[in-house]
């Protein structure tokens, strides 16, 4: 996959695997493996380089059955790791993850590779502050013991899925339904929300299971800030509807 600019030819394929066989340690890579597009790049990357990894998927619990499902039939070399509690138990206990607290992704997607040297599918074109705040070779700031490699780092979206085809690579089906990114289901910072509300009624009724047990722990605690919604079930729609406000707890509703 070469691309042109205007200085010179730059084959992206050939730097990303020369990256991977300069840094790679003794022991091996741990390979952060999620099951969405870049990740099935950098584990592809990884193979082309003959480096030695150990890939892992960190289970969340609110995954899309049908990534789970794709990685244990395309991917069967890779270890999925279960987290210590499930993302409603954690619910219950912590309260929902926001913007400024996002605790879900600490307890349940960035586990594991402590005291390795870590790939990750990190690009700077998935969002501005990682333009301006990710490098190539990074120190974890949570665990000094971790350090990553972002091979494809100045990857575009376009490359990544040139790539692919190029490769053909498998990739998980729910591409093909317009997903742009694949996470954790009813994540407030996702663009499919709308659609999870009517694909997967049983993990929502799960969400409001939950989101009613924490609504009620926290009236038990005459703690103010539930006083804002009337019922877990509220308090679950205003989470996930990106134009919420204090004003209207309840305009959540639109997702139904």
């Amino acid at each position: 996959m070469i691309k042109q600019t205007l200085f010179e030819t730059i084959d992206l394929v050939k730097i990303a695997i020369e990256r991977l066989q300069a840094f790679c340690p003794p022991e091996g890579y741990y390979l952060a493996f999620s099951g969405g597009k870049d990740s099935i790049t950098i584990k592809k990357l990884a193979d082309l380089a003959k480096v030695k990894y150990d890939a892992h998927y960190n289970l969340t619990t609110i995954d899309p059955p049908e990534l789970v499902q794709f990685i244990k039939q395309k991917h069967p070399d890779v270890i999925i790791d279960k987290p210590e509690k499930t993302f409603f138990q954690y619910l219950i206990e912590k309260g929902f993850p926001t913007r400024q607290s996002r605790w879900c992704c600490e307890k349940l997607k960035e586990k594991g590779g402590t005291g390795r040297f870590v790939i990750t599918g990190i690009r700077w074109a998935e969002s501005y502050r990682r333009r301006n705040k990710r490098r190539m070779i990074e120190q974890c700031y949570k665990d000094g013991s971790k350090k990553f490699i972002n091979n494809i780092i100045d990857w575009k979206d376009e490359d990544v899925w040139d790539f692919i085809k190029e490769e053909n690579i498998s990739y998980c089906k729910l591409y093909d339904e317009g997903w742009k990114r694949i996470g954790c289901l009813f994540c407030p910072m996702s663009n499919h929300r709308k659609i999870e509300i009517k694909k997967y009624p049983k993990y929502k009724t799960a969400f409001i299971h939950a989101f009613e047990k924490l609504y009620q722990n926290r009236k038990l605690r005459n703690m103010k800030s539930v006083d804002r919604w009337r019922s877990g079930e509220e308090m679950f729609y205003w989470w996930i509807n990106e134009n919420r406000t204090k004003d209207v707890p309840d305009q959540g509703v639109m997702f139904e």
